[in-house]
């Protein structure tokens, strides 16, 4: 089955969409119960709010002839063996008769701190590609063939977000492209370089406001890491396994 422009994009609102509804639900409920988390976490500890796009790589999956008994979602099914810890747990992974096909992460952030969680965010993404292809080298997957990795980040458009930020040169410059870059623009050059250094295969970087977001809203700083391209190469490799 062909996968038009048109399915991926309106995959891509809907799971945008339920994002922003997701959080919103969530800090209501917080705050009518009364414990409502300090600044805006209570919209980040009730979880699910990338379930929207876990749907749609559930979908992707189907079309590309995959059944769906093959992909996994379930929490208790998303561990991987790893050669640094012992296990990783992934957002969706797709085995197909114990072979291991593609695994995904799909990460956020939004406002107000930028930061500490850019950093956090960075290093738990580069760590998780070098423990799996450490753990694939030394065959903890039982067979010889090599894994699709996908890293899906949806960042909040916001002002704080599209600003420049300063960065501290005690001893060495830093890179010229970090210089004066916003966290979008970080998380750009971020992405973009996680598939430069085959890291992951393919990688996708949304933005979306809050106001816009509700209703399926988003843009993407650089095609080359959109959405349509990372649906497309997922699509173009599961169709090399479809039953």
């Amino acid at each position: 089955m062909d996968l038009t422009d048109a399915t991926i994009n309106e995959m891509a609102s809907k799971a945008v969409q339920h994002f922003w509804q997701v959080r919103d639900m969530q800090a209501l409920r917080q705050k009518d119960s009364g414990k409502v988390d300090q600044g805006f976490r209570s919209a980040v500890t009730g979880g699910a709010q990338m379930t929207g796009f876990i749907d749609a790589f559930k979908n992707l999956a189907c079309l590309a002839g995959i059944a769906s008994e093959d992909v996994y979602s379930q929490c208790s099914l998303l561990e991987l063996p790893g050669y640094f810890r012992p296990t990783k747990e992934w957002d969706i992974l797709i085995i197909q008769r114990k072979v291991l096909l593609a695994a995904i992460e799909a990460k956020s952030q939004v406002g107000p701190s930028f930061g500490n969680n850019f950093n956090n965010r960075t290093e738990e993404a580069m760590g998780s590609a070098l423990d799996l292809w450490t753990a694939f080298r030394e065959n903890a997957f039982k067979t010889g063939v090599r894994p699709w990795l996908g890293y899906l980040f949806l960042l909040e458009d916001c002002p704080r977000s599209r600003s420049p930020v300063r960065v501290n040169e005690p001893h060495f410059d830093v890179f010229p492209d970090f210089k004066h870059a916003s966290y979008a623009r970080r998380y750009e050059l971020f992405c973009r370089k996680l598939v430069l250094e085959r890291h992951y295969d393919a990688a996708a970087l949304l933005v979306s406001t809050r106001e816009e977001g509700v209703n399926g809203a988003f843009s993407e700083p650089c095609s080359e890491i959109g959405f349509r391209r990372f649906a497309r190469f997922l699509f173009a490799h599961l169709q090399g396994f479809k039953q």
